[in-house]
């Protein structure tokens, strides 16, 4: 799955369709940028659009992820076993991301309990305060990055 040659293959399709991308991202429901981002390969569509870009284009699933016209001879997967897929693969993305927060969240806790037996001497005193501030901010991005990854719609 290579996104320049996907993006490529959905500006042919839409440039075949006779579509502007603002057209193409009204029908979509997106912004004509985000259209854009997927023709010069910097994204690949989100697969809440999948569908309703294929309709659009006159194309499959499958055929879009390959970045080229399917060939007839070729055994294809059904477009409802690829969007699983595709569902599947996002999510398990989204809990990557929580976790990575998660772990963000721990780290910082373990570097607070650490800061805390610091003490004592100048450079003791010194040291517990860099780690009390890495843990602090650990913690807070931590939090950030769980909570926007658990916002975000499935």
């Amino acid at each position: 799955m290579d996104q320049q040659n996907i993006g490529k293959f959905i500006a042919q399709k839409r440039k075949e369709q006779n579509l502007t991308q603002e057209q193409l991202a009204q029908c979509l429901g997106v912004s004509n940028k985000t259209v854009s981002k997927w023709e010069t390969g910097k994204c690949m569509p989100d697969y809440s659009v999948v569908k309703g870009l294929c309709a659009q284009l006159h194309i499959t699933v499958a055929e879009l992820l390959d970045g080229a016209p399917a060939e007839k001879n070729a055994a294809q997967a059904s477009d409802e076993q690829v969007m699983e897929l595709l569902r599947r693969t996002q999510a398990l993305e989204k809990e990557k991301v929580t976790l990575y927060g998660i772990l963000l969240i721990v780290m910082g806790i373990a570097l607070l309990a650490v800061s805390h037996s610091f003490g004592g001497s100048d450079l003791q005193d010194f040291l517990s305060g860099v780690l009390l501030g890495i843990s602090v901010g650990a913690i807070l991005t931590g939090m950030c990055v769980s909570i926007k990854s658990l916002a975000k719609p499935k």
